[in-house]
């Protein structure tokens, strides 16, 4: 069984695939760590994550384990993340990483969860269950000032949403796997849901299609 959701930044995607692997015993996947990964290394080498090659070679050479200690979760590495994830070359060179976890979970798991930007359009179209997690981009804004700021307390949230809205508009227009809810995608509106009634949402999609399938 394999779940995709795909959404923007701050949309509540990530931790509810977590919720829902922890729940239904799934393996998951947080597919932006690869192309943020694939950017930290790039960064790491003081390259320029726009280098059509220098990305791809790091892309085709990435392993889990060189993120080891690395902070890939900051504001410049997101950025060279939306750069580097409109790369034809890394996103060929990751998206047979990202099938063969889709395919064949780690430890035998009975199914696997997958987050990203694409995943049920181009990575698993063929998903069981697929979903787009969206809010407004006021709410996830707010939502990334709150993560960020105990350690950033200089940081202001016009900030946050100025550069969510460059993300948003960079991952929708590029050319290769744009960011788009499948035809075929139950659309998740978190803006006025806490995680816990957007997770029974989740639940209540999950299960029937489960039952469906007997």
């Amino acid at each position: 069984m394999v779940i995709a959701l795909d959404g923007p930044a701050a949309s509540g995607k990530g931790t509810l695939a977590r919720l829902i692997s922890t729940h239904y015993g799934f393996a998951h996947l947080d597919t932006g760590t690869l192309y943020r990964g694939v950017a930290w290394i790039v960064l790491s080498e003081n390259a320029d994550p726009a280098e059509v090659k220098v990305a791809a070679d790091a892309a085709r050479n990435f392993e889990i384990e060189k993120l080891a200690n690395a902070d890939i979760r900051t504001k410049e590495v997101g950025a060279a993340a939306s750069v580097v994830a409109a790369n034809p070359e890394v996103r060929a060179a990751l998206l047979d990483f990202q099938r063969r976890f889709a395919k064949s979970p780690p430890n035998n798991t009975a199914g696997a969860v997958l987050d990203g930007r694409d995943i049920g359009t181009v990575v698993c179209p063929d998903a069981t269950v697929k979903f787009f997690v969206t809010a407004s981009p006021e709410t996830r804004a707010h939502r990334r000032w709150l993560e960020l700021v105990d350690g950033r307390p200089e940081l202001e949230e016009a900030e946050i949403y100025k550069d969510l809205l460059e993300r948003d508009a960079r991952d929708a227009a590029r050319d290769d796997a744009p960011m788009a809810a499948a035809a075929d995608a139950e659309l998740l509106d978190t803006t006025h849901l806490s995680i816990d009634a957007a997770f029974a949402a989740a639940r209540r999609v999950i299960d029937g299609i489960v039952r469906h399938c007997g």
